[in-house]
């Protein structure tokens, strides 16, 4: 038992970890089963075509995917151009506020398609294809190039032969995408590295205080569902029992729409004033009626997991 609460202790610790893992994984699964199963090079003009689309299309498919199952954009976007919100829709000012926001959305929804087009390339089936599909291929990796017709390129992802004699004096196909490869892989790390420390060294607050955040983030999260659950049964079974018994409903309060749009609002952090959630800012300022709580924050993005959790 012990042991079991060990790791899930853990896994609860490093869920965005294992989550990035688990769908890295799997999306190299899936490019690979997709890669050895579905994909014919036709060994033609239509070479490049097909190679790139196999490459990028279903890594562009990915990136989509990333956008509608992240709760954060349905947080960002939900009422932002209803009818009372409109005029300001449009405004340059709410366009950069939603470019900030979507930026680490978008880092965060990139995992599955560079992982599709890093695993694709190490592969090298999709680069080989669309490579011999052009003669800038040829230009640039061969050093006697006009010793090989078009012709011959297009053919030389189905045939092994004509690979082989013109590997002797070309870069070959594959070694050029597990090139590309390697060349990627390294970049996303060095990016990812120096954007996590870039946001550590500007962060608003202590280490120690931005776990106790995290804590109080998932805690409150926790704590809010099992309360909407109780309120939302309560409410709907006294709704149900007034339609059954034909009786006038109770008296019972629930937050209104006010309220609701509220509490939904993204985070930002202020300085001034120490809030950890904008439910918090909304019980704190009386209810979201002190002019303080229409006081914005400087810092926009630092606290995306704020948001993650109370919108899922």
């Amino acid at each position: 038992m012990d042991r079991l609460q060990k790791a899930v202790d853990f896994c609860i610790r490093h869920q965005t970890t294992l989550s990035y893992s688990i769908v890295s994984l799997l999306t190299a699964a899936s490019e690979r089963i997709f890669s050895s199963v579905v994909f014919k090079c036709p060994c033609n003009s239509e070479n490049m075509l097909y190679g790139y689309s196999f490459l990028l299309a279903p890594a562009f498919v990915l990136l989509l995917l990333g956008y509608m199952m992240s709760t954060r954009t349905w947080r960002l976007f939900t009422g932002t151009c209803s009818q009372e919100k409109r005029p300001q829709c449009c405004s340059s000012r709410t366009c950069v506020q939603i470019c900030l926001r979507l930026m680490p959305m978008t880092a965060k929804a990139l995992v599955a398609p560079l992982t599709w087009i890093a695993v694709a390339l190490l592969g090298a089936n999709f680069y080989e294809c669309a490579a011999s599909g052009s003669n800038v291929t040829a230009r640039l990796f061969c050093e006697n190039k006009g010793n090989y017709s078009q012709e011959q390129l297009y053919k030389m992802p189905c045939d092994e032969e004509l690979s082989a004699a013109m590997s002797s004096a070309c870069l070959s196909f594959q070694a050029q995408s597990q090139l590309i490869g390697w060349f990627l892989i390294a970049s996303i790390m060095t990016v990812a590295l120096f954007s996590t420390c870039v946001t550590h060294c500007c962060s608003p607050v202590s280490y120690l205080q931005l776990k106790f955040w995290k804590i109080y983030s998932r805690k409150e999260h926790e704590l809010f569902k099992i309360k909407a659950n109780e309120h939302a049964t309560k409410l709907a079974e006294g709704n149900t029992h007034c339609f059954f018994e034909a009786t006038d409903p109770a008296p019972f309060h629930t937050p209104s729409n006010e309220d609701w749009k509220k509490i939904s609002i993204l985070y930002t952090f202020n300085s001034q004033e120490q809030y950890y959630s904008m439910l918090h800012k909304y019980v704190s300022t009386n209810r979201g009626k002190s002019t303080k709580f229409k006081e914005e924050g400087q810092h926009l993005n630092v606290f995306e997991f704020v948001d993650e959790d109370q919108a899922s």
